[in-house]
């Protein structure tokens, strides 16, 4: 049941990416893994806090990336891409 249950997450997770752009994919991806970093280097009862912190630091990060990923597509593709 549980194997069931984290296949159907796993899928309705990476549909949820199928309509956007390289920043907010890049946002997205960076803050789901600045909030799980943060949470694990966070102290026990400071867990919330350093997830939080890591989400937005992560989150800002994965956009400067994806946005230039984005840049460098509409450099090769064109601008109407």
């Amino acid at each position: 049941m549980k194997t069931h249950l984290i296949i159907a997450l796993f899928f309705a997770a990476s549909s949820a990416f199928v309509s956007c752009t390289p920043t907010q994919r890049g946002a997205a991806t960076g803050a789901a893994a600045g909030a799980g970093i943060g949470a694990l280097a966070s102290r026990d009862g400071r867990r919330g806090r350093g997830a939080l912190i890591g989400g937005a630091v992560g989150g800002a990060a994965g956009a400067a990336v994806g946005a230039g990923q984005e840049r460098r597509q509409r450099q090769f593709y064109g601008p109407g891409f």
